[in-house]
């Protein structure tokens, strides 16, 4: 039997984490969970926001409510990991980001605060990734976000969120750097899924 460095065997190990999975109030199936509540929540919001970015343009209103969106996409998650995950929410919460994300995006480049073209690099990026994210778990794999991923969000997140705010949104400098930073970021961990994927298919 082996032992890992603080002196638990491997059958210790296996044990706690059973012990943890019972702990887990929601199983894989469920539907009804708090996490997926929220995630569903952040999809009927984003119509919303859509409709205060196109007739506002800009206000306080709207960075309350994009910061809302913003700290509801890590408390789903937290909920997820702490009540159970679920399949239903390895699809709600992923989709309720992109939605949320890229409807924002969408909104600022129609009133001319984004660049289409940036926009649209990220809308594409999202979609593929999403896809191949979909698809991979049909097949039962599992494909968890990468650290560079999450740190695109938070670039996306402070673009939507500058883009939207009085005084600040007038600086295009600051809002746009933002914004090319997020492709940046967008383009090489598209690069690292799909490289990922083409090695794992081969070894398979």
């Amino acid at each position: 039997m082996k032992e890992t460095n603080r002196g638990i065997s491997e059958t210790d190990s296996v044990y706690i984490v059973s012990e943890l999975d019972k702990k887990k109030i929601y199983g894989p199936s469920a539907l009804a969970t708090p996490a997926n509540l929220i995630s569903v929540a952040r999809i009927i919001v984003s119509p919303f926001l859509v409709i205060l970015i196109v007739n506002y343009k800009v206000s306080w209103l709207l960075v309350g409510l994009w910061l809302a969106v913003s700290i509801t996409d890590a408390l789903d998650g937290y909920l997820a990991r702490q009540m159970g995950k679920t399949s239903s929410g390895a699809f709600l919460d992923p989709l309720a980001d992109k939605f949320a994300v890229l409807s924002a995006m969408f909104s600022l480049a129609y009133i001319s605060k984004l660049s289409w073209f940036a926009v649209g690099i990220v809308a594409f990026r999202e979609v593929a990734v999403s896809l191949y994210r979909t698809n991979a778990s049909r097949s039962g794999v599992s494909v968890p976000a990468k650290n560079l991923a999450k740190l695109k969000t938070v670039f996306q997140d402070l673009t939507v969120g500058f883009g939207v705010m009085p005084y600040v949104s007038k600086v295009s400098l600051l809002v746009n750097s933002l914004l090319w930073i997020s492709v940046v970021l967008t383009l090489i961990t598209g690069v690292i899924y799909f490289k990922d994927a083409f090695y794992g298919s081969n070894k398979s």
